[in-house]
């Protein structure tokens, strides 16, 4: 009897798929690195862009993998091979915008075209219906990945336009596929997944911290910072990670597609950018540990806690059409007050945003216990 490559209901997360993260955590850490060395506007921009082709390379690797049987020969194998591919993208992210675009933009092209060609086996064997929705998904983001191409081919000031134009009409592609009723989300499996890259990309601001420890005995700052990723773990896990996944899992099943998309592959992009950018504050803050934050660490810092609070702020809203309006209150009043004293050490910066997110989870939890989440 043939094997199903179709994943039977309620599968957890597999050693393969955990394997290909670990590439992941090596590009989020070329990409804190592209910001640490270039942080001004321009480099801020490019960091952006890279970060979203990455993270989007990501996020359909997720969605084709939600549905298969990941520990299948085919659907290991190729997980494997886009794992191997990956890692060369990771590689070349540092010269992505210094005459070395075309190496990134081959191996992005790859493992994208190694994610479809993996859920449109797994949707054929599935179902008719999503099968259709894989295939116009596949149409449509055929754009996206020819601009991307091309901008590796070209260079310069064009590449940067070309690789706007292929997160447009990644979105677009998004949007289009996005709608369709034919999904089948296994909610627990794709809220997982999702959790583990934000500990992922956490665990990178445990890496700057114990970096700075290491070089120097800065051990109070790093202390902080250790605090602050502790923080942003409190909260986003004991109640924002369940609120979505209940609300996934309770949606029609013609509904749950979009939803996946809305408050975990767009929302979720903020957040990890946020962890991205107070990793890069981190960095000067133990570089500099009794010195106010340069001013472009200081934004760092301020946009980090802004861009994690809210974009779970969205997730919440979108999966509960409730907005959790402390999440965005306390993130634009901690952003406001981290840029507005720009002669505050760094210790006090990084004190700020750890007691404004602890904040935030106990509201969370407070809130929780009320509506019995």
């Amino acid at each position: 009897m043939t094997r199903s490559i179709v994943a039977p209901k309620g599968h957890n997360t597999t050693f393969v798929e955990l394997f290909f993260d670990l590439v992941f955590v090596f590009c989020i850490t070329q990409v804190v690195g592209v910001l640490h060395h270039d942080l001004s506007w321009n480099g801020v921009g490019h960091a952006i862009l890279i970060f979203w082709l990455v993270w989007w390379a990501w996020t359909q690797f997720t969605w084709a993998l939600n549905p298969a049987d990941a520990t299948h020969p085919f659907v290991e194998l190729g997980t494997l091979a886009a794992t191997a591919v990956a890692f060369f993208m990771a590689v070349s992210i540092p010269a992505a915008f210094s005459g070395r675009a075309l190496g990134f933009a081959v191996t992005y092209v790859l493992v994208r075209a190694l994610g479809l060609w993996i859920y449109s086996q797994v949707a054929r064997s599935n179902d008719a219906g999503q099968h259709a929705a894989v295939r116009l998904f596949s149409v449509v983001s055929t754009g996206g990945l020819v601009a991307v191409l091309a901008g590796g081919l070209v260079g310069g000031t064009t590449q940067v336009w070309l690789w706007a134009v292929a997160i447009l009409l990644d979105v677009v592609a998004a949007l289009v596929a996005g709608s369709a009723d034919q999904w089948g989300i296994h909610a627990e499996h794709f809220t997982e997944r999702h959790g583990l890259i934000v500990i992922i990309a956490l665990g990178e601001t445990l890496i700057v911290a114990g970096a700075g420890v290491a070089e120097a005995d800065f051990v109070g700052v790093a202390f902080l910072g250790v605090l602050v990723s502790w923080a942003l773990w409190w909260s986003y896990f004991p109640v924002v990670k369940p609120t979505l996944e209940h609300a996934l899992r309770s949606a029609p099943s013609e509904a749950r597609g979009a939803m996946a998309r809305d408050a975990f592959s767009l929302a979720h992009f903020p957040m990890l950018c946020g962890v991205i950018a107070y990793a890069v504050a981190l960095e000067d803050a133990i570089a500099h540990p009794s010195d106010p934050l340069l001013p472009a660490a200081r934004l760092a810092l301020a946009l980090g806690m802004l861009l994690f609070l809210s974009g779970s702020a969205f997730a919440m809203w979108r999966a509960t059409c409730g907005y959790p309006l402390s999440r965005i209150t306390i993130a634009a009043f901690t952003a406001g007050a981290v840029a507005a004293l720009p002669t505050v050490p760094a210790a006090g910066a990084l004190a700020m945003a750890f007691t404004s997110v602890v904040a935030v989870a106990l509201l969370d939890e407070r809130r929780a216990r009320r509506l019995h989440i």
